[in-house]
C-alpha cells in the first residue's frame, strides 16, 4: 500500500479517522486499504531491537528476534559524547530498517530524581543537559536511516511506583529547569518523529489529558511537528487526550475508544476538525514511513557487535585507580564474581533485547591473559530464588581459596537483575549482604582486589577506601564482557564519567523521605537541587562526584578564556595537555554560577562538555559552546524564559568537584517589566523601565537624597497600602496610573520583545 501525496484526513470518513488513531493489536497502526495507508509497526528499544516474534508483551517476557544489545542509556550517557550517541543510533535505525519497524521507541531521558528509580539503567543522567545531548544524538542516528524514534516518557516519569496513576507535584522552575529541559533540547535539535506521553500524572493531570503540556509546550512553544503516541495503556480518557493534543492510543482498545469518538463527534462533544488534525498527522507519519530506503540484510552482526565493544569500552568509569590498573598479560590473576561468567548486561522489561551474541568478561580476561591460568570461582548466588547458608558459605570458601593463589583477585559485584528493573523500584542502594561479607573474606586474604560492578542503578560503596581499584561497568550490553578486558588490560583506556552522583548514604540524596509519595502524590520538595545541585548546595560529602572518572593517563588545564557571539551564545576555549604515557580522552566539563543572581541558583550547574583525543605531551584548545538559552531560569512571574544579567562566572574541568581553570563574562540580561498596580512592591515600581526614574525623583524631592536604609525597609510593601509614607497614596496612585498608560511606551515594549525571544 502506498500513501498518495495529496491524501488529507478530509478524505476520510468519521469513522475511519477515528480508526487511525488507535492500534490494530500490540505493536502496530491500523491499516486503512481504501486509500492506501499501510500498518506500521512500532517496537520497543531503545538500546536495542526488541521486535516480538511471539506472544505480545511490553514486559519483555516474550521472545523477539535477535539483534545487537548495545549499552543501555545507563552506559552511553558515561560516554559523554553525543557523537558516539549518534553512531549507535545509526546501528539502531539500520536494523529497524531491516526488520521494517517504522518506529523504535526510544530513547527515554527522563531525570535520575532518585537513585531508587527501577528504570534508572534506561535513563541518562540526573542533569538535564547530558540527558538532551546524548538523547539528540540517539535520536538524529535512528532517524537518518529513515526509521522514527519516539522520545520518552513524557514527562516527569522519575519512579515507577504507582507509575500508571502518581501525581508528580512539582513546581514551575523546577519543572522547566530540570524536568522538561532535556526534552527541549532533543526536539529543538532533533525533531523526533514521535514523542511518548507518560503514564503518570502532572500536577494532578494526566500526561496523556494534558494541554499545557501536549499542545502550549510540546508544539506552540518548542515547535514539535510529529505524533504523540501514548505509552502502552497511558490513556485515561481517549475524548480529553484527542483534545489535549495526543494523537495515537497503544496497544488496540479493540475499537472501544474508536467508538467513544465518534460518538463524541456526533454528539457535539468532540469538533470533527480535532479529529482532523490528529488523522493528518497519522497520515504524514506513514508517508515518512514509506519514504525510507529499502535496506538489504542480512545484518552485518560482526559490525555491529564491534562498535557494541567500542561503544561499551567507552562507557566504563574508572572510579578508582592506585596503581594496580591496567593490568599486565601474564599478571598472577584469579577471577572472583558470578557476574564475571553469568553477565548482567541489560535490564529487565519493555527494553529486554534478545542478543546477537554475548561476550563474558570471564571468557575475554583468559583470552586477554594469553597463556597464563586464570583460576575462577563464583563466590556468590544470583538467581531470585537464592541457596542455602551452607551453600552460601561453600562458595565463600572456595572464592577465598582462590583469592589466596593470586597476586591479583579481580572481584565482580553487582546488583542482581530481580533486584532492578521496569515496573518496581528499590528500596535501598546497597550491594547483597552476602556479596560484601565476601569481599571481607577475600580482603582478608589478597588486598590486591581489583571491584568491577554491574548495575543499573547506583549503589553503595562503603569499601572504596579499602580496595585499590573500583571500575564502573554499569550494564554494559552484549559486549560488554570483552569492553570490560579491553579497559582492565589498558588496551582501551577508560574516558567514561559519572552522569550521576554516587552518594555516601541513601540518606544524602536529595529525594529521600519524599520517594516515592504516597496516597498517589508525590512531591518534588527538592526543587531545583537534583544531584550535584543538592550536594553542592548542601555542601555535602558524595562518594563520588557527578562528572567523575579516572584515566591511565593524566591531563592539565591551561587558562580557560570567554567570549559572547553575537548570537548571543558564550564559547569558552580552554587548552588541555595530555601529561601522561599513554593517548586517552579527556571529558571537559563547564559549570557556570552567577554571583548574587536575584533568584534561587545552585552553586553551579553544567552547561557545556566536549572530549578530546591526545597523545602523550599533546595540547590541543577545546572548544565549549554554552547556549544562550541555557542560562535562562523560568521567571514565574512571567512564565517565560529570562536570560539575568550580570557576570557568570566558568568554571572549567575534569568533574563537578575537580574545577581546574575559571573565567568570567558579562552577559546583557532580558528586561522583565511586571504587571504594575496597587498590590505591585515599592521596590519593583522603583525598577520599573516606565516609571522607575520618576518615583525616584520623587523621593528625592520629598526626602532629599533617597535614604538606602529607607528604601529597603519599604521595599517589600504594596504601594497600595502606603498611605504618606513615604509617599501619599493619591501619588501612588499617579504613578500607578502613568505605568499602565505607558504599558506601549518603547521601553516597555522593547522588553517585552526581548522575553518573547528568550
Amino acid at each position: 500500500m502506498t500513501v498518495s501525496d495529496d491524501l488529507r484526513a478530509a478524505d476520510l470518513t468519521l469513522e475511519e479517522k477515528a480508526a487511525l488513531t488507535s492500534g490494530a493489536d500490540f505493536w502496530t497502526t491500523k491499516a486503512l486499504e481504501r486509500v492506501g495507508i499501510p500498518p506500521l509497526l512500532l517496537t520497543d528499544g531503545p538500546h536495542g531491537l526488541r521486535k516480538q516474534t511471539g506472544g505480545n508483551d511490553h514486559l519483555g517476557l516474550g521472545a523477539s528476534v535477535p539483534a545487537t544489545c548495545f549499552p543501555p542509556a545507563v552506559g552511553l550517557s558515561a560516554s559523554f559524547d553525543p557523537e558516539l550517541a549518534e553512531r549507535v543510533g545509526v546501528a539502531l535505525g539500520v536494523e529497524s530498517a531491516i526488520e521494517d519497524v517504522a518506529v523504535i521507541l526510544g530513547p527515554g531521558i527522563n531525570i535520575k530524581r532518585s537513585p531508587l528509580c527501577g528504570r534508572n539503567f534506561e535513563y541518562m543522567s540526573e542533569d538535564p543537559i547530558v540527558s538532551g545531548a546524548m538523547g539528540a544524538g540517539l535520536v538524529k542516528g535512528i532517524q537518518s536511516q529513515g526509521v522514527g524514534s519516539s522520545l520518552k516518557h513524557f514527562a516527569a516519569n522519575n519512579q515507577e511506583t504507582d507509575r500508571l496513576r502518581i501525581s508528580a507535584d512539582v513546581d514551575p522552575r523546577p519543572l522547566r529547569e530540570i524536568y522538561l529541559r532535556g526534552f527541549q533540547r532533543v526536539i529543538e535539535d532533533a525533531q523526533p518523529w514521535t514523542v511518548m506521553c507518560s503514564y503518570n500524572r502532572i500536577n494532578g493531570v494526566y500526561a496523556s489529558e494534558d494541554p499545557w503540556l501536549l499542545t502550549r509546550v510540546l508544539r506552540d512553544e518548542w515547535g514539535f511537528s510529529g505524533l504523540v503516541v501514548s505509552d502502552w495503556g497511558a490513556v485515561n480518557h481517549r475524548v480529553a487526550g484527542i483534545l489535549a493534543g495526543m494523537d495515537l492510543e497503544m496497544p488496540s482498545s479493540n475499537g472501544r475508544t474508536d467508538a467513544e469518538l465518534v460518538d463524541a463527534v456526533r454528539e457535539e462533544r468532540l469538533d470533527e476538525l480535532c479529529l482532523d488534525v490528529v488523522a493528518d498527522r497519522l497520515i504524514e507519519l506513514a508517508r515518512k514511513a514509506q519514504a525510507r530506503p529499502a535496506i538489504a540484510g542480512p545484518l552485518d552482526v560482526d559490525a555491529h557487535h564491534a562498535l557494541a565493544r567500542e561503544v561499551a569500552g567507552r562507557s566504563i568509569v574508572l572510579l578508582k585507580n592506585d596503581g594496580v590498573l591496567p593490568l599486565t598479560r601474564g599478571a598472577d590473576l584469579a577471577v572472583i564474581g558470578e557476574f564475571a561468567r553469568t553477565p548482567r548486561f541489560q535490564g529487565a522489561g519493555s527494553s529486554q533485547i534478545t542478543p546477537t551474541r554475548v561476550d563474558t568478561a570471564l571468557d575475554a580476561i583468559r583470552a586477554a591473559a594469553g597463556s597464563a591460568d586464570v583460576p575462577f570461582a563464583a563466590g556468590f548466588d544470583i538467581t531470585e530464588a537464592g541457596v542455602t547458608e551452607a551453600e552460601t558459605e561453600r562458595l565463600r570458601a572456595e572464592a577465598v581459596g582462590v583469592a589466596q593463589t593470586a597476586d591479583t583477585v579481580l572481584l565482580f559485584l553487582g546488583i542482581p537483575a530481580h533486584e532492578e528493573s521496569e515496573g518496581y523500584d528499590r528500596t535501598h542502594i546497597d550491594l547483597p549482604a552476602a556479596q560484601l561479607a565476601l569481599l571481607d573474606a577475600v580482603l582478608e586474604v589478597n588486598p590486591n582486589v581489583v571491584v568491577v560492578l554491574s548495575n543499573g542503578g547506583v549503589v553503595s560503596i562503603p569499601f572504596a577506601r579499602r580496595v585499590p581499584a573500583i571500575v564502573e561497568a554499569w550494564l554494559l550490553g552484549q559486549a560488554g564482557g570483552s569492553a570490560t578486558a579491553d579497559v582492565l588490560f589498558g588496551d582501551v583506556n577508560p574516558s567514561g564519567r559519572l552522569a550521576e552522583t554516587i552518594p555516601q548514604r541513601l540518606e544524602d540524596t536529595p529525594a529521600h523521605g519524599s520517594f516515592p509519595g504516597e496516597h498517589g502524590h508525590v512531591r518534588y520538595g527538592e526543587g531545583l537541587l537534583v544531584g550535584y545541585r543538592w550536594y553542592d548546595e548542601k555542601q555535602l560529602a558524595v562518594r563520588y562526584p557527578f562528572g567523575h572518572g579516572l584515566s591511565y593517563t593524566t591531563f592539565s588545564y591551561g587558562d580557560a578564556a570567554a567570549a559572547v557571539r553575537e548570537d548571543g551564545d558564550i564559547v569558552v576555549m580552554v587548552p588541555v595537555t595530555n601529561t601522561g604515557a599513554v593517548a586517552g580522552r579527556e571529558v571537559v566539563q563547564a559549570y557556570t554560577s552567577l554571583p548574587g543572581s536575584a533568584v534561587q541558583r545552585p552553586p553551579r550547574e553544567l552547561k557545556a562538555f566536549a572530549s578530546v583525543h591526545l597523545e602523550p605531551g599533546e595540547t590541543a584548545s577545546v572548544a565549549l559552546r554554552i547556549r544562550r538559552s541555557e542560562l535562562a531560569y523560568w521567571d514565574v512571574r512571567i512564565d517565560r524564559w529570562i536570560v539575568e544579567g550580570g557576570d557568570y562566572v566558568i568554571e572549567v574541568g575534569a568533574s563537578s568537584r575537580d574545577l581546574r581553570t575559571s573565567t568570567a563574562v558579562a552577559v546583557g540580561g532580558d528586561e522583565v517589566v511586571l504587571p504594575v498596580s496597587l498590590a505591585s512592591s515599592f521596590d519593583e515600581l522603583l525598577h520599573d523601565p516606565v516609571v522607575g526614574p520618576d518615583l525616584h525623583a520623587l523621593i528625592d524631592e520629598r526626602y532629599g537624597t533617597a535614604d538606602e536604609h529607607l528604601l529597603k525597609m519599604m521595599g517589600n510593601f504594596p504601594v497600595g497600602r502606603l498611605d504618606g509614607f513615604p509617599l501619599p497614596r493619591r501619588e501612588m496612585v499617579a504613578v500607578v496610573e502613568k505605568a499602565r498608560s505607558g504599558a506601549g511606551s518603547p521601553s516597555r515594549t522593547g522588553a517585552r520583545a526581548q522575553q518573547a525571544r528568550a
